[in-house]
């Protein structure tokens, strides 16, 4: 299984993810051309694009959704109630429907509920041949009750958005602080750093750190303060990267 991330941050996302037999994008935000420079920059021509997970129908995950699939006729999975609220696909034939679970061959996708202020949003776990792959991004908090599907993942793509002390006191209005802090927001990297205690384990390869905020974070602060937090409930894991805005990751292995 391979895995890039293509873009993280608040002006667009997508994370490219390789199978034996698939090869999927979550999420389409940023447009189309970054999307598909940035696939060739990794030897992958975008028409080969079989799978389209949407986590949720903001604007920085979706925006290059509809022009994508005009030019490759991929499968969109997502749940009924996103389906029913994205009006530009109602004449769109390569539809998945799903509620928890999505499934191709030997590729299994458990989809979870996140906790956003968005229609039927969806986090994912990626798995195939007991290899997986964990995304989780805009959410406020992570239920404990999937701790037990998440744990001991060999790669985490997990949000770490914000400083609570700069976004406490930056420029946000008071409003937008609110949200972000809610219970339907975004983690912050204490956050970040609390959950990995919970999930990372001796399989653990991978960890990137995404969406981080341009205004309310800074990628030295969350590796500092996510390791910090590990360090504390005597976890020893150094794999820690932050995934940027404008520049593809790596490309991992796994």
């Amino acid at each position: 299984m391979k895995a890039c991330i293509l873009a993280s941050g608040s002006k667009g996302n997508s994370t490219y993810i390789e199978t034996k037999n698939h090869k999927i994008l979550l999420d389409m935000g940023k447009n189309k051309k970054y999307i598909v420079d940035a696939l060739k920059s990794i030897g992958v021509n975008y028409k080969d694009i079989d799978i389209i997970l949407i986590s949720h129908l903001h604007t920085d995950h979706i925006s290059a959704l509809e022009s994508f699939i005009h030019s490759v006729p991929a499968v969109v999975c997502m749940p009924q109630e996103m389906f029913a609220s994205l009006k530009s696909l109602n004449n769109y034939e390569h539809i998945k429907i799903y509620d928890d679970e999505i499934n191709f061959d030997d590729l299994k996708i458990y989809a979870i509920k996140s906790s956003h202020d968005a229609v039927a949003s969806r986090n994912f776990i990626i798995e195939e041949d007991g290899i997986s792959i964990v995304q989780i991004t805009d959410t406020g908090y992570i239920k404990s009750k999937y701790f037990n599907l998440l744990k001991n993942r060999e790669i985490y793509f997990l949000e770490s958005n914000h400083d609570v002390e700069m976004l406490t006191h930056g420029p946000y209005p008071d409003w937008l602080k609110r949200r972000i802090l809610s219970d339907e927001g975004h983690l912050s990297n204490e956050a970040a750093g609390f959950y990995l205690s919970k999930l990372i384990g001796d399989k653990t390869k991978k960890v990137y750190l995404m969406h981080l905020s341009e205004e309310n974070n800074r990628p030295e602060i969350a590796l500092e303060t996510v390791k910090k937090t590990l360090n504390e409930y005597e976890i020893d894991f150094n794999e820690i990267k932050c995934a940027k805005q404008d520049e593809i990751s790596e490309v991992m292995i796994v």
